[in-house]
């Protein structure tokens, strides 16, 4: 672990500018530019809003903002965990002519996403004024839910990263589990309404998404305490 920290020391100028970089490589051939870090999730919010709220008629409180909170997590778990699995091949040019310890590669990854989740959270709290989605003390529980998404989403995608130089299909196989793992979630439903106990309680918290979305939600929406319990063992799980 101390050799860890170090790491960071050393390598942190390097992760900031390369997390810059990748940002304005992201835009750089794009006529809107930065535009699409808030219109990207805005337009799947809008679609999904359409589909569910209006198609099946869900009589969910506060849907738009409910959904995009949802999105926005699952966005920047799934980016993180998909994307790692071929990131050392991507940066072959890098890691065959300079030593890097290979998680720097994960963490400027995650501080791009990062950055552009943070976007949508602005969106966010934006859309909650819209809406008249009372603004409470809750919300500063923001701060440790977030706390938790990063370490696990850095725990698993430090393990994807490894196993992906050695095992071709696994991009395949990650595919195919997000895909699952995104309807399992509660990005689009409320776990708790739509699913009987005691199903509900098992499904949130066995799966670190849903528990992480159910925690957004209940900060921003419900003005009530997440399951502190739950998110600490799934820290403990993420920093092992």
């Amino acid at each position: 672990m101390k050799k860890f920290f170090q790491d960071i020391k050393k390598y942190f100028k390097y992760i900031l500018y390369s997390t810059k970089s990748n940002l304005k490589t992201e835009v750089a051939n794009s006529y809107l530019n930065w535009l699409w870090w808030i219109l990207d999730p805005l337009c799947f919010m809008l679609v999904y809003t359409f589909i569910v709220q209006i198609v099946f008629k869900t009589n969910e409180q506060y849907f738009p903002v409910f959904v995009l909170i949802g999105l926005t997590a699952w966005n920047f778990f799934n980016t993180n965990t998909n994307s790692s699995v071929k990131l050392i091949a991507n940066n072959k040019s890098i890691v065959t002519k300079v030593y890097i310890p290979k998680y720097v590669l994960t963490l400027v990854k995650m501080f791009t996403n990062l950055f552009k989740m943070m976007i949508s959270w602005g969106l966010i709290l934006i859309m909650m004024l819209i809406f008249k989605v009372p603004y409470t003390l809750y919300m500063l529980q923001f701060f440790p839910v977030l706390i938790v998404l990063f370490v696990l989403s850095f725990g698993i995608s430090t393990i994807l990263m490894h196993f992906g130089v050695f095992v071709e299909d696994l991009s395949n196989v990650m595919n195919i589990f997000l895909k699952l793992v995104f309807y399992m979630s509660g990005i689009f439903y409320a776990i708790s309404t739509r699913v009987p106990e005691p199903f509900n309680r098992i499904l949130v918290n066995l799966n670190p998404v849903a528990l992480v979305i159910d925690s957004f939600r209940k900060a921003f929406l419900s003005a009530d305490l997440v399951n502190y319990r739950m998110l600490s063992i799934w820290l403990v799980i993420g920093l092992i």
